[in-house]
């Protein structure tokens, strides 16, 4: 666990540099973009002006360190456009990212616990077949054409949810399954593969063997299943935040993923670093809270750690 939690500095340090290095590939430079939105015309005295305000004349490694200093003391910079702290402008629309991120987690449970455990316990072929489909379509099915179906069948043919915007429920319901679905797919998959790795075991075998009652059983798939899938449903609430963008920009939902999308297209150094950093320090600290939760339920894994 302190590897892992070594492991986590060196990390950050390589999603900074190579962040830090991508963003500065694309052709058109912050400068340009930020006179044609002023309607200025981008001359060279013009663009020497702007780089100057904006700090992009100086060397790269100058840039990196300046920046990354900042990152170390909790300062993500000045926004190019809204001239406000990147620290203000994401804090200001991680609650609506989170409350996205939290409702999709809870359908995602919801659904395909049940939908696994159907899978396996039905002895109908057509039933089976039929979830396995199910989950195969949930997990293939591109997520901007799924948002788009949702509109045109939920808002424009039924009207029963607004198709953007943040509000009521009936505004967080369709972006929310939308950006659950996927994840219902792959969780109803590996609960169905776990629940048939685990009848195949000596000890369940055993156990039935000894007449074991269904409810003690059944709380040993539980827990098997816990320990299984909880690394895993950590990193998932994870990916859920950092997976949104799709979602919020098709629904017009006023998050962390809809604001990364103008600024990439408004080339807005600072905020792109600093959402990218703050993905990966999300991921670090998730993955690390799942394994020491693994840990804790799992006494096999301590003894592993402490053997090495």
């Amino acid at each position: 666990m302190f590897k892992r939690l070594c492991n986590i500095p060196l990390t950050l340090f390589c999603v900074s540099i190579l962040t830090f290095l991508l963003i500065r590939l694309v052709p058109v430079e912050p400068a340009e973009v930020m006179l044609r939105m002023a309607h200025t015309a981008p001359t060279e005295e013009s663009l020497d002006a702007m780089r100057a305000r904006l700090g992009t004349d100086q060397p790269l490694i100058m840039q990196y360190v300046t920046w990354i200093r900042g990152v170390i003391q909790l300062d993500f910079g000045t926004s190019f456009v809204s001239k406000q702290a990147v620290a203000t402008d994401l804090f200001a629309k991680l609650p609506a990212t989170a409350l996205l991120a939290c409702v999709s987690f809870l359908l995602t449970v919801l659904i395909s616990i049940p939908l696994g455990v159907m899978n396996v316990l039905t002895k109908s072929r057509l039933l089976k077949i039929v979830g396995q489909f199910f989950a195969l379509c949930c997990v293939s099915v591109p997520v901007f054409w799924l948002g788009f179906l949702f509109i045109y069948v939920g808002s424009l043919k039924w009207g029963l949810f607004p198709s953007h915007g943040m509000g009521t429920w009936q505004h967080l319901f369709l972006p929310a399954l939308t950006l659950a679905i996927p994840t219902i797919g792959l969780f109803s998959q590996l609960i169905q593969q776990t629940i048939v790795e685990l009848q195949q075991t000596s000890f369940m075998h055993y156990a039935r063997v000894r007449g074991v009652k269904n409810r003690t059983l059944i709380k040993y798939y539980a827990q098997h299943l816990l320990l299984r899938l909880l690394p895993l449903l950590v990193v998932t609430f994870g990916s859920l935040i950092g997976g949104a963008i799709v979602v919020e920009q098709v629904f017009s939902w006023p998050g962390l993923g809809r604001y990364l999308i103008e600024s990439v297209i408004n080339r807005d150094y600072p905020v792109i670093q600093a959402y990218v950093m703050m993905i990966a320090c999300c991921y670090c600290v998730l993955t690390l809270l799942g394994d020491i939760a693994q840990q804790a339920l799992d006494p096999r894994l301590r003894l592993k750690e402490v053997s090495r």
